[in-house]
């Protein structure tokens, strides 16, 4: 088994590569890829941020030969994206195109109508969510229609930014990073697991990264049906900033745990350069998908 460039990649696992272009989505790109909506100055000074997101089903090759019924919210797991300021108004049109019922549930503050709970979309219908934008962190959102387990596992979910005012400080790069599993036969239990949906695929195509950057991550855990997942990374520690709502860190270290839809950033710079992986400390995850590389050079 060969990384990109020939070099040998660590885990066992599976031959070949998905196929990326037929999934309609890249997990390398979407680890830096975030959506600010479209944005317009209101009379009253706030930005409003509006954002369009469509439930979709398709089908995802998960490993080579492997193709999983997955439900998207735009053709893409995990879902777009969102990033605001603390304060903002947003805006956010959503059409269901599935034959089934879904909502967009965010983690924040804010009015109980908004919440994705009690106003189920049903196929073909729409449904605009408007709120402000808080408390700062990072936040998931996800379907909240029963069973719930099933709806938020086949794919409904994302990520959800909002920015103090005048921001974080400065760093090199920004990652998204969301924790889950794949049930393959529908019997409730995990066959595979992986960050950003896909299992080893950072293991085959590694994250280049530069010595001395500064790199954050968004960290989420959406996993269902096991009850705890865990970041660990190799050769270096990290500050730990859990649900980011502050801009002190709790904790430097290489490990951390999440129960279901916890979530945190992660800050910390390698000082050498080499191959260094991270992946799930309970190893039968590692082992069965969620696990990568950091390719780190001068």
């Amino acid at each position: 088994m060969t990384m990109d460039g020939g070099t040998p990649a660590f885990m066992p696992g599976y031959s070949g590569d998905v196929d990326i272009k037929a999934n309609g989505f890249d997990p390398t790109e979407i680890l830096e890829d975030f959506d600010y909506g479209k944005v317009t100055k209101l009379s009253d000074g706030r930005t409003l941020r509006e954002y369009e997101i469509t439930a979709e089903e398709r089908m995802v090759e998960v490993v080579p030969g492997i193709v999983y019924e997955a439900w998207t919210y735009n053709g893409r797991i995990p879902g777009p994206t969102i990033r605001a300021t603390a304060g903002d108004l947003i805006r956010i049109r959503f059409l269901n195109a599935t034959p089934h019922p879904h909502t967009i549930h965010f983690h924040g503050i804010h009015p109980g109508n908004m919440d994705g709970v009690f106003e189920a979309v049903h196929s073909g219908e729409t449904f605009v969510y408007e709120f402000e934008a808080g408390p700062v962190g990072v936040h998931p959102y996800h379907c909240h229609v029963m069973p719930l387990a099933s709806h938020i596992s086949r794919g409904l979910y994302g990520t959800f930014i909002v920015d103090p005012v005048g921001g974080r400080p400065a760093v090199d790069r920004e990652l998204v990073m969301v924790m889950t599993g794949l049930d393959l036969d529908f019997d409730n239990a995990n066959d595979l697991y992986a960050v950003n949906f896909i299992p080893f695929y950072y293991d085959r195509h590694p994250i280049r990264l530069r010595t001395n950057e500064r790199v954050r991550i968004y960290l989420l855990n959406m996993l269902e049906f096991d009850q705890i997942n865990s970041f660990h990374l190799h050769a270096n520690f990290f500050d730990y900033y859990p649900t980011g709502t502050s801009l002190v860190p709790s904790e430097y270290t290489d490990t951390v745990s999440q129960m279901q839809a916890q979530r945190g950033i992660l800050e910390f710079s390698y000082r050498f350069p080499g191959k260094y992986m991270f992946h799930a400390h309970k190893t039968e995850f590692a082992e069965l998908g969620w696990t990568g590389i950091f390719d780190v050079e001068d």
